[in-house]
């Protein structure tokens, strides 16, 4: 083993980040490196001064935002107290990961790089802002700058005498061992020790029966809970697989379900929901992420498993660099899932050992959805505002969303509960009475909801919502609610109905219509909230604001210069997603 230590740190928000962190670990041990591999809060932060050598993988979240498992990290590299000798001992790498049709493309990993060099750490390599967009994905960015990086590592740091890299044709050991036995001690099943069971108390379906796409009103009990949160953050919602997908999983690897695993883990701590004896049935229905869409870190691993020459041939190139073209026009553009693939080869699934299951599937992790209400008015209880998804692809099966569909199918009366948890969000209401103008078409509306509920709960006046959909009859969520606070005074609505005339209108077009309206709200004060899509409707959306703002400009300003000015008063703020 070599003398110098490897650190490779993420901050991951969805686990794409976190997957290439431990993809990269793989490699980097096959060349003998002594790796440690850790979520970025999760390591002991102070300790950084002491490392030589060490990879940052990070995704950039919302509007050039840190991934929540790297914001104590982050907030510490900040301190002003810090030297600017801190990190002289340190070489380093920078992986970003990002999508470029956001506005603040790879944001948190060019601070992060910024950062490290202010502190007096030395860069290896420029660093890679990998892009959603590459017609190969991150990995099409990703796989060439990995190779440089490890050949400037093995350059550095040279194999001691009598050691070779080892062979990619040695299976890894999996992370996990498990031991079976025939009795679950526990009936208790923790998916996350943050979270409570909130019960379900109602799921109302607020398109019309005839209108293409399904959105959900679910409204969630608290009560007994002491849950606080502002009109503005976030729920995280932990979703279970769908009853046939299960069925289908457990078809595919012929494993019994009432078969129960005592969990080991071989490094670091265990998920909650395997630290204590599981049953099979619990893990493929609360643990395994069974709509996951394999990455090349799947393949390298599944490929050792098969026996079936074929099979074998197939399994190993999609793991290679060479056979990326064919892994995205077999997976990612079709969204293939996990169980597809398994299910697409039916000799090498079977001799998978179990083990290695919980190396080649991912955890269903908990998703965020805005909380579409207020507790001034509805104590007790948390909404959420749910587009259920559902598209087709070349397959033929149409393509599912997780956490939507789950959502979808609860029913009140059963006396359903889900594990939920609030976290702060990204917008936040100001602290005094000045006015607010948002903007949130589609189910983009849902923070908005809960900051009219409160506002005029307190009867604070100068609301504007600017609202659009496809059509009145059809997906006008709160079309009762929102009317009535028109009627009092208490709300300017403005929506934009696109399909309701031959024209396409959207909310951009609204904005421009209502430019004295905008101007004043901006001049008297107004924070603009913009909350939706970010591949189309935000850059519209500010392109509209900016086009208004101009007439604010000073002489030497211009739109632009007004809305940046906006943005660092936090007088614009912006939740999107794509």
């Amino acid at each position: 083993m070599r003398g110098t230590r490897f650190i490779i740190l993420y901050g991951s928000q969805t686990g794409t980040a976190e997957d290439v962190a431990g993809r990269i670990a793989r490699y980097a041990k096959r060349r003998r490196f002594h790796v440690t591999i850790s979520g970025m809060d999760d390591y002991p932060v102070t300790e950084l001064i002491t490392e030589e050598l060490v990879l940052f993988v990070c995704a950039t979240t919302g509007q050039g935002e840190e991934p929540d498992n790297m914001k104590s990290f982050w907030t510490f590299l900040l301190r002003k107290t810090l030297p600017s000798t801190s990190l002289t001992s340190m070489q380093y790498g920078v992986i970003g990961l990002g999508d470029s049709s956001y506005l603040k493309f790879n944001f948190t990993a060019k601070r992060l790089h910024r950062r490290l060099a202010q502190l007096g750490a030395r860069a290896l390599a420029e660093p890679v802002y990998a892009d959603d967009q590459h017609e190969f994905g991150p990995d099409g960015m990703i796989d060439s700058w990995v190779e440089n990086f490890l050949r400037i590592l093995e350059y550095k740091y040279p194999l001691p005498s009598g050691l070779t890299v080892i062979s990619d044709d040695v299976l890894e050991p999996a992370k996990y061992e498990l031991e079976q036995q025939t009795v679950c001690t526990s009936d208790m099943c923790v998916v996350d020790c943050r979270a409570f069971l909130s019960p379900l108390l109602e799921n109302r379906r607020v398109t019309s029966s005839s209108h293409f796409q399904d959105v959900r009103l679910l409204r969630f009990s608290t009560k007994g809970f002491d849950i606080q949160f502002e009109p503005g953050d976030v729920v995280m919602i932990q979703p279970e697989n769908a009853e046939e997908d299960v069925s289908e999983f457990l078809r595919l690897l012929d494993l019994d379900p009432n078969i129960v695993w005592k969990i080991r883990s071989l490094s670091g701590p265990l998920p909650p929901l395997l630290s204590q004896p599981i049953t099979v049935q619990k893990c493929a229905v609360k643990y395994f992420d069974l709509s996951y869409i394999p990455k090349r870190s799947f393949f390298e691993i599944f490929w050792h498993f098969a026996e079936d020459e074929l099979e074998k041939a197939k399994l190993r190139e999609f793991g290679t660099t060479a056979g990326q073209e064919d892994l995205v026009d077999y997976v990612v553009r079709p969204r293939r899932t996990v169980l597809e693939v398994l299910a697409d080869f039916p000799h090498t699934t079977p001799r998978i050992p179990h083990q290695y299951l919980f190396d080649l599937i991912p955890p269903i992790r908990p998703r965020p959805f805005s909380i579409a209400s207020s507790l001034r008015v509805h104590p007790d209880e948390i909404h959420v505002l749910v587009a259920v998804v559902e598209f087709r692809t070349k397959l033929q099966k149409p393509r599912r969303g997780l956490c939507s569909n789950f959502l979808a199918r609860l029913d009140a009366r059963r006396d359903t509960v889900v594990p939920v948890r609030v976290r702060k969000g990204l917008l936040r209401m100001p602290s005094d009475e000045s006015p607010v103008l948002m903007v949130g078409p589609g189910t983009g509306c849902a923070p908005f909801r809960g900051f009219i509920q409160d506002r005029c709960s307190r009867n604070l006046p100068q609301n504007v919502l600017f609202f659009g959909s496809r059509n009145k009859a059809g997906d006008f969520f709160f079309k009762e609610e929102w009317s009535e606070l028109v009627r009092r005074g208490q709300l300017h609505l403005v929506t934009a109905f696109s399909r309701d005339q031959d024209h396409k209108v959207y909310v951009q077009h609204r904005i421009l219509e209502e430019k004295d309206k905008v101007i004043s709200s901006v001049a008297n004060g107004a924070t603009i909230y913009i909350a939706g899509n970010a591949k189309d409707m935000v850059p519209d959306v500010r392109s509209a604001l900016r086009e208004v703002l101009q007439d604010l400009a000073g002489p030497a300003e211009d739109g632009e210069a007004i809305l940046k000015k906006l943005e660092r008063q936090h007088r614009l703020q912006i939740e999107a997603w794509s």
